[in-house]
């Protein structure tokens, strides 16, 4: 299945909000103004006026260092430099400490409409958690249609053809005290090697069972119920039982599944009336956790039954 792939750039307005930063002065692009990197920058080498390979579209931090370099600087020369930052069309500037805002800082940021923002945060930790967010909101995203839960504190993605059961089979795994996360639709985004799900706003808590129509999850079972966002760590692939074909009866297989650049444990469960399909997703999500924590049920079956092979052997040539 080809998927597409987007990134959403993260609006200024939000990560301010987000970030808990405080407005010194709102930009006359502040509502509208997007970041498409993730990298931050403390301009030091600018400070200085070199500007050869200054990227404008990173946020600018202004940590201890710059800050006590500034305030030996003549106050003309201050003016000097800000007036050749805030000329480049830079989203914010940040100050980091807390540090009182200079006046030339001020001025320039006026002259040519910057946001201009401070944060009681350290240098490091601003630039740490400015990164984090930013790695997060412009990660690569795609839609896939399933049904996300988290059981057993996995996050557990059903996939397969359109009434095959997921829905039905996720409302049993809500009775059994699992949570949603998603149904019909999953948001999933790559954040470094990780998958992170979550529904889209507007079906958010809502499940949909054919014949009875949409039901609200949160209002249905309590907030217990439910979770807004989890990282995926194994796949189930729900289809219709075929007559004749071969399906793993050991679980030696260690199958995967590829959503965006990540590759994940994927299992097959062939669906026939009578099967308890909410109890074999459960046993399945607890083998996988098994089996990253390094045992493999199946193996070890393997492995006993040939030490009790071997030993019979032995028996027969001592016999």
């Amino acid at each position: 299945m080809k998927d597409k792939v987007r990134i959403t750039p993260a609006k200024l307005k939000q990560l301010v909000r987000d970030m808990e930063l405080e407005i010194v002065y709102e930009g006359k692009d502040f509502d509208t103004r997007e970041i498409r990197i993730s990298d931050v920058n403390r301009p030091a080498l600018q400070l200085v006026g070199f500007y050869d390979t200054f990227d404008v579209q990173r946020l600018q931090i202004l940590g201890r260092a710059e800050m006590t370099y500034l305030q030996k600087m003549e106050e003309e020369q201050r003016r000097r430099v800000f007036d050749d930052l805030f000329r480049c069309e830079i989203p914010a500037l940040i100050v980091a400490r807390g540090f009182d805002i200079l006046p030339e800082i001020r001025e320039a940021a006026e002259k040519y409409g910057r946001t201009l923002l401070r944060s009681p945060l350290s240098t490091v930790e601003i630039s740490s958690r400015m990164i984090d967010y930013l790695n997060r909101a412009l990660a690569p995203q795609i839609t896939r249609h399933g049904v996300l839960m988290n059981i057993y504190g996995q996050g557990v993605l059903l996939v397969g053809d359109s009434g095959i059961g997921k829905s039905e089979t996720a409302i049993e795994l809500l009775k059994r005290g699992h949570r949603l996360v998603a149904d019909d639709a999953v948001e999933i985004r790559q954040v470094s090697n990780l998958l992170y799900g979550a529904a889209p706003e507007i079906i958010r808590h809502f499940i949909e069972i054919r014949g009875i129509g949409l039901i609200d999850v949160q209002q249905l079972f309590g907030m217990g119920a439910v979770q807004f966002e989890t990282e995926i760590d194994l796949v189930i692939q729900l289809e219709q039982w075929v007559q004749g074909k071969f399906y793993d009866r050991l679980g030696l297989g260690e199958e995967k599944y590829r959503l965006l650049n990540v590759w994940l444990p994927v299992v097959t469960v062939p669906v026939r009336p009578g099967r308890n399909l909410a109890g074999i997703v459960e046993i399945a999500t607890m083998k996988n956790r098994q089996m990253k924590y390094g045992y493999n049920s199946a193996r070890d079956f393997i492995d006993q039954f040939d030490q009790r092979v071997d030993a019979m052997a032995q028996q027969n040539k001592k016999g």
